[in-house]
């Protein structure tokens, strides 16, 4: 329980703060959880406008409401306040609420289109292998030291992310390590945070449905490192021809890692092979269990991240040479008639070009590339056919299918992403809607040695359409199929 003053304490253009002795319970930004005690907050939210359930909320037991607009006819024993911009409120109000733990920490955010998942589980893996108890939020799991608690979205909303912090600290530990999304620094979902670091790995075409325009969704990424404290690094791509961009306007120390260009961390390849990575990192030969060029730039992140958290180089390079990568990343497994599938959270087309390529680079010459791949429904349009086109630019043959259709037909989506294929390449393009079915033929149409490659839903066990999430696993599925075609 927290008094009103204390949890409006630091929210911009905040007016009519009256009962500030008003004590709180909860904070609450949908009327459906508010329980008695709460302050309820307004938010406009991408589907529905928290002010038209304002009644809804008093009626539970709301005591306070923080809101853009008072309205017509205001209970009097409710305290409105106004504000200009309710979700920033509720990202200051969530870390007065559980008493700032994200400065109780050290927490390092990773931002960037591809890579952030496999980045923070690498920093998690690390820092717990050096002895510390750590955080990690990620699109694939929120864990507290051992404890694995499932996620919902890549960065949980404000109340969510500082509870889960809040419990971190609690728990004793020293660093938390966290995806930070595009629409979250938008939509204030880290605003009041404090971080000692932040990462970024690249930016390339996606959630355009969302920011409209690819400058938009640019400056999203920087607002992240132009709102970093002086005491804070920021560690950015290089070879990304946007990496300097995220340093520009930033207080914090900036630090670089590439490949290809002169960085304060850098490394090259050796050796690229289904077995792993044989890197010189900082002139230092060391071999990884992560397979790809990509996964060359998120060790690199890793590694230069470590060092300016103070761990020591050998011991960093020692452990991460022994880390395997997130869950559906690169995810890879041989059939009995020695047919290569991989699983591959690929949703974007550069992710997908980034792992096609990957394969060219290992594979001897005379496979077969067969690419399953679809395109979320109720997302990008723009990507779809992109996506088809890479694919089928990387591949032998593809097969067009769903991934999460949600309100959208797969047919639709389809012919979307088959509006990016030309006549040459049609003759090696097979439309099957039904994902398991499309899994199916791919593992039919392989042969010994072929690669198969399943991307765009990666780690994910469900596939969501028209509203429900079904049971779908596209690891388990090839396993199953692998065995049958022996």
């Amino acid at each position: 329980m927290k008094l009103l003053k204390d949890i409006c304490n630091g929210i911009t253009n905040l007016a009519n703060l009256n009962k500030p002795e008003q004590e709180i319970t909860a904070l609450v930004f949908d009327s459906r959880k508010v329980v008695p005690g709460s302050l309820f907050f307004a938010v406009r939210g991408t589907l529905a406008d928290g002010h038209l359930f304002i009644d809804q909320a008093i009626a539970a037991g709301a005591v306070a409401v923080v809101c853009e607009e008072i309205p017509q006819g205001k209970n009097a024993d409710t305290v409105f306040i106004k504000v200009k911009d309710a979700s920033e409120a509720l990202g200051f109000a969530a870390a007065n609420f559980y008493d700032h733990p994200s400065a109780k920490l050290k927490l390092v955010g990773v931002t960037g289109t591809n890579g952030k998942t496999t980045v923070v589980t690498l920093l998690f893996k690390l820092f717990r292998e050096l002895g510390y108890k750590c955080g990690m939020l990620s699109t694939v799991e929120n864990r507290i030291n051992n404890e694995v608690i499932p996620a919902t979205h890549t960065t949980p909303d404000p109340i969510a992310l500082n509870q889960l912090l809040y419990e971190m600290v609690e728990l004793g530990c020293d660093y938390a390590f966290m995806e930070v999304s595009s629409h979250a620094i938008v939509q204030h979902r880290i605003t009041g945070l404090a971080f000692a670091g932040a990462l970024f790995s690249n930016i390339t075409h996606d959630h355009l449905d969302f920011h409209k325009t690819f400058d938009n969704y640019l400056k999203a990424k920087k607002a992240f490192f132009d709102g970093l404290p002086v005491t804070a690094f920021a560690l950015t791509n290089l070879d990304d021809k946007n990496g300097r961009v995220m340093l520009q306007n930033t207080k914090a120390t900036q630090k670089t890692y590439a490949l290809k260009s002169m960085a304060d961390f850098k490394a090259k390849i050796i050796e690229n092979q289904f077995g792993g990575l044989l890197l010189n990192i900082d002139n230092q030969e060391v071999w990884f269990k992560l397979v790809g060029s990509f996964n060359a730039y998120n060790l690199l992140a890793v590694y230069g991240a470590a060092l300016l958290l103070d761990q020591d180089k050998e011991k960093v390079l020692t452990v991460m040479s022994r880390l395997s990568g997130a869950e559906g990343r690169f995810d890879y497994i041989i059939s009995p008639k020695k047919v290569i599938g991989i699983v591959d959270y690929a949703h974007t087309p550069d992710a997908v070009q980034n792992v096609l390529s990957t394969i060219k680079d290992i594979r001897k010459g005379n496979e077969q590339v067969i690419t399953v791949i679809g395109c979320g429904g109720d997302r990008d349009k723009t990507k779809r056919p992109v996506m088809a086109s890479v694919a089928c630019e990387w591949s032998d043959k593809v097969i067009l299918t769903s991934d999460n259709p949600r309100s959208e037909e797969p047919d639709q989506i389809i012919r979307d992403m088959e509006a990016g294929i030309t006549p040459d390449q049609q003759r090696k393009v097979f439309a099957i809607a039904d994902r398991k079915e499309a899994i199916k033929a791919a593992c039919h149409l392989a042969q010994p040695e072929d690669i198969i490659l399943l991307a765009g839903k990666g780690h994910e066990k469900y596939q969501e359409i028209k509203g429900v999430k079904y049971p779908f696993d596209d690891k388990q599925i090839l396993t199953e199929q692998f065995k049958l075609i022996n």
